[in-house]
């Protein structure tokens, strides 16, 4: 199922944490029309405006899924509203930093983290109430994450 003209419904749901524990991570209907306007307000511009395959290591996460590997209780990837983009290892220069910055520069979003020095980069969309436009650091303080 496409969510957008560039991403497909299996980009979000793929988990090898949820194949590895035999966990269903297929989302509701609902979540499902949420991942729907998060592509449109957040993929597309990204891809549209790099022009290359954008990578989601992190996309739904159903809610034993999130427990099994101890996501926050209130985690955004368990009503599809938020996605973790990595470019790493990405040979068309795209970078996570990069990333970052066009969603701060020119998106609407609810959060943006910039997760351990651009390892990776956590954004997430609703329709709930108002984006926050919410600009994180996640970094690791006596072994627990903390959000600057």
């Amino acid at each position: 199922m496409k969510l957008s003209n560039h991403l497909d419904l299996s980009e979000v749901t793929r988990s090898e944490s949820a194949k590895r524990n035999q966990i269903s991570n297929m989302p509701t209907p609902e979540h499902i029309e949420n991942f729907k306007i998060l592509a449109e307000n957040i993929f597309q511009p990204i891809r549209e405006h790099f022009g290359v395959p954008i990578h989601i290591s992190s996309g739904y996460r159903s809610k034993e899924l999130n427990a099994k590997i101890g996501g926050s209780l209130t985690s955004q990837h368990c009503s599809g509203e938020a996605i973790d983009i990595d470019m790493d290892g990405s040979t068309n220069g795209v970078t996570n930093k990069m990333i970052f910055d066009f969603i701060v520069a020119n998106l609407d979003f609810d959060q943006v983290i910039n997760e351990f020095d651009y390892s990776w980069v956590h954004v997430s969309y609703t329709t709930k109430r108002k984006n926050r436009k919410q600009i994180l650091k996640a970094i690791k303080q006596n072994g627990k994450t903390v959000y600057i």
